[in-house]
């Protein structure tokens, strides 16, 4: 449904965008990640039409980005990071104008405004104006706009943010619902984020794709090892001796108590830490209270993959 091939996009001297291609299949979310001006919001507004690339192409829905922008605008349905309001209108008046620009009329228009209402959770606010909502609401209604159309493809720049926790759970039920029928691609640099409701990630830095695929390929990418967390009543410094003599050498502390002492071990993936550990434990009649996988967190591949933003470079590197 979302196709981008090379996309590159200069402002000026600066390159905020440096061939970059990803894809979003038909039912899929896809989290769009990175640090806070890695490209995220150009990328969008690229695939929305709203900036016109260097170079590279993208289509959306099979509409050509460059070729067919009004086929593209009709067929998704985008929250930007910029709230797209009317502070002077009502929400109920805002709603009913932004479906009427996207063609609904009569029971049709009031069909999918009682559902983004209902769904977005505005029904209190529904007769208030805009200006006088809190932040978490004038969310809300920018994200309602986006769906009143019930579009194909939806596109969500920081669709969380100033929502409390309640809030959040609520916007992430409403986007797993939307990824029945539709495309869904959101940006975030809030790592809980993005792993809780996306099915893939792509990993932007410094305008760079840098990672894309499941929380597991991006770990294989990025990592390309696996790591256990051990604990056994015997001497930290005995348990590394006599790991390092079976080959297992990355062997960290962790914490103590009482007579437990907890290590983690790290090692390639495919090395079978845990079932090696347990081998030599059960050889050196070890007490072991725990032996279990520790997966590398969402934060430690990101880590892995990303680099701290820094202004960005003019085109041909000058400084």
């Amino acid at each position: 449904m979302i196709s981008a091939n090379g996309l590159t996009m200069h402002y000026g001297p600066v390159v905020a965008l440096d061939n970059a291609g990803f894809e979003v299949r038909p039912g899929e979310v896809v989290g769009l990640l990175g640090p806070n001006g890695a490209g995220k919001s150009t990328a969008m507004k690229i695939l929305t039409t709203y900036l016109y690339p260097t170079s590279g192409d993208a289509t959306v829905s099979g509409c050509n980005i460059l070729t067919e922008p009004l086929k593209v605008r009709q067929k998704i349905g985008y929250l930007p990071e910029i709230l797209p309001l009317y502070m002077d209108m009502e929400v109920r008046d805002y709603l009913a104008f932004v479906g009427r620009a996207r063609g609904l009329t009569g029971d049709k228009l009031t069909q999918r405004t009682e559902w983004v209402v209902k769904r977005c959770g505005l029904g209190p606010m529904f007769r208030k104006l805009i200006r006088e909502l809190s932040r978490g609401y004038r969310q809300r209604t920018a994200l309602a706009q986006a769906l009143i159309h019930d579009p194909e493809v939806v596109i969500l720049d920081e669709p969380t943010s100033a929502l409390d926790p309640h809030q959040i759970i609520e916007i992430r039920e409403l986007i797993r619902e939307l990824a029945r029928e539709k495309t869904v691609i959101l940006s975030t640099h809030i790592l809980q984020e993005a792993q809780a409701v996306s099915d893939r990630l792509v990993i932007i830095s410094r305008g760079r794709i840098v990672g894309d695929g499941t929380l597991e390929e991006l770990k294989e990418r990025a990592i390309g090892r696996e790591r256990v967390r051990v604990s056994v009543v015997r001497d930290p410094k005995e348990v590394r001796r006599v790991l390092e003599e079976n080959g297992i050498d990355e062997v960290y502390p962790v914490d103590k108590h009482k007579d437990l002492n907890t290590l983690k071990v790290e090692g390639p993936t495919g090395s079978d830490l845990a079932g090696r550990i347990g081998n030599v434990a059960a050889r050196n009649h070890w007490e072991l209270h725990t032996l279990a996988d520790d997966p590398f967190t969402l934060e430690e591949i990101f880590l892995a993959l990303t680099e701290p933003e820094r202004p960005k470079q003019p085109v041909g590197g000058a400084s």
